[in-house]
């Protein structure tokens, strides 16, 4: 049987395989991040589908900190209940689930906050609308709330979490300097970012036998923003502080055409747009490196694992398509995902839909 099919372990977290759900925004929270049924049931679905490792759409831990409508929350304790009955379900259907903690900091829209975005660094040019430029306190708040959102996540019976720190959102800021420009202790060498703080309170809170992993970008496909060497420094410095695997991603909502194609993936030379940055830092740690971006072939997913450039493939769209893909795979039928890279999916979340895939739903309406 093909490697990808052993199982294997973060942390004392025994996984079937090593194929994973990246976190994907569903668009199927109530308005204040409640879990709903729907969003529960394609939980099931994944779990059931064989993901070896599902991580949640990305919760926001703070209220000023939500990306989106409809989004997943982990800000208040009377969440739990709800996130419980999600992670019930997931083990029920014989899987696994972790947590993502996030905060959209500028990419979080005041008119669904109702508060100035918070940043990193505010200066001219940044943006056309008032931002918010963290203080001290504010970051040792913010801190508190990653490490309260972690200890939420474990009483949940989430099976560990997952710190976002990619694409641009608050604590990718924190290591771009074309966001951060502070000159106190958070500004700087790349050393002396908020990262540490936020998983040393973490581990704190939830201690050291529970998966803390982290997505982080390798670089940012923007003008002066994180590079592969800042970003390798980083991920070293995460690893030796006791982290337990990271999940390489890059680019950002503002990265245009400076980032690698996520759309039209058709042949296995566009699949696993950022291995060069994972061969990079798979040298450089022992923790398991977990690769995600434009995954669509068995035959390539094995060739990484095969050839040491990753412990685990992550996939978000390919699993909208085909939330069984990975029991498809295993069974025999070794044909790429069936996701067409179109981005076409996140249409009907953005009109309170949920996420799902059109071109599916098309193809079905033209069948009967």
């Amino acid at each position: 049987m093909s490697s990808l099919f052993e199982a294997s372990q973060i942390n004392g977290m025994t996984l079937a395989n090593r194929f994973v759900r990246s976190a994907t925004w569903e668009g199927m929270a109530a308005d204040d991040g409640a879990v709903t049924p729907r969003l529960t049931q394609t939980m099931i679905d994944l779990a059931k589908g064989g993901v070896g490792l599902i991580i949640s759409g990305h919760a926001f831990v703070q209220p000023e900190g939500q990306a989106g409508p409809w989004q997943l929350g982990i800000y208040k304790d009377e969440l739990v209940d709800g996130l419980k009955s999600m992670t019930d379900a997931v083990h029920g259907a014989g899987g696994k689930i972790v947590a993502q903690l996030a905060h959209a900091g500028h990419f979080a829209p005041k008119a669904l906050t109702g508060k100035p975005p918070c940043v990193a660094s505010d200066f001219e040019g940044l943006a056309k609308s008032p931002r918010h430029e963290l203080t001290k306190e504010d970051i040792a708040r913010l801190v508190m709330a990653f490490a309260a959102a972690a200890g939420r996540a474990k009483t949940a019976g989430f099976d560990g979490v997952q710190i976002h720190s990619g694409h641009g959102y608050l604590l990718s800021q924190f290591l771009s300097p074309a966001y951060n420009r502070r000159s106190d202790e958070y500004g700087g060498d790349i050393g002396n970012r908020v990262h540490l703080e936020i998983l040393a309170a973490i581990r704190q809170t939830v201690g050291t036998d529970y998966p803390v992993l982290i997505k982080i970008n390798s670089e940012d496909c923007i003008e002066n923003g994180l590079t592969r060497e800042d970003s390798l420094i980083t991920c070293k410095l995460l690893a030796d502080a006791g982290l337990d695997a990271i999940e390489l991603s890059g680019g950002t909502l503002a990265s245009g055409k400076l980032s690698p194609s996520r759309s039209g993936i058709k042949t296995e030379d566009k699949e696993a747009y950022f291995q060069i940055a994972a061969r990079m830092l798979k040298k450089e740690i022992s923790i398991p490196l977990i690769l995600v971006g434009g995954v669509r072939s068995i035959s390539v997913a094995e060739n990484l694992v095969k050839t040491g450039v990753a412990d685990f493939l992550s996939m978000c769209r390919p699993f909208i398509r085909e939330p069984d893909l990975v029991k498809r795979w295993k069974s025999g039928d070794l044909r790429p995902a069936l996701c067409k890279s179109d981005n076409l999916c996140f249409g009907p979340a953005m009109e309170g839909k949920g996420i799902y895939c059109v071109v599916e739903e098309q193809e079905q309406k033209k069948s009967k």
